[in-house]
């Protein structure tokens, strides 16, 4: 009995390692390529000039993959994103995160006529809308 519990454990943490060693590796040349779909939106380098979309450069690749594939099964939906998610292959995926993850964030810059909202709502929250306070 515990020599077959025993080859059972051995098997399960083989099949573990193999699938973990199968993980798809993105390629950031193919995702370059691939990602001049979204460079309507998201900039060429993920740097997006409208704040509508966001800046997806340096983001995390197991972050960007997650999203994507988020927005493909529909778990995740925007009329504009769902629809480009779904054709992509989890190559495609692994590619585009791999890409946008090595790119590098440009910071924005606040309106300076908010800055005096944004400080308020962050140590005060607002009452009215009961957003609370983030200090």
């Amino acid at each position: 009995m515990k020599k077959a519990l025993l080859m059972i454990s051995m098997a399960a943490l083989i099949g573990g390692a193999q699938a973990a060693g199968n993980a798809l590796v993105g390629d950031a040349a193919a995702g370059k390529t691939k990602s001049v779909t979204c460079a309507g939106c998201h900039g060429m380098d993920g740097n997006s000039m409208n704040t509508i979309w966001p800046k997806i450069a340096g983001q995390h690749d197991k972050y960007i993959r997650k999203q994507l594939a988020n927005f493909k099964s529909g778990e995740r939906y925007n009329a504009s994103m769902s629809p480009m998610a779904m054709p992509l292959t989890e190559q495609d995926m692994a590619d585009l995160a791999a890409y946008y993850s090595a790119q590098t964030i440009t910071p924005g810059e606040a309106s300076p006529e908010l800055v005096e909202r944004g400080q308020n709502l962050y140590r005060a929250g607002n009452p009215t809308s009961g957003v609370s306070a983030c200090i």
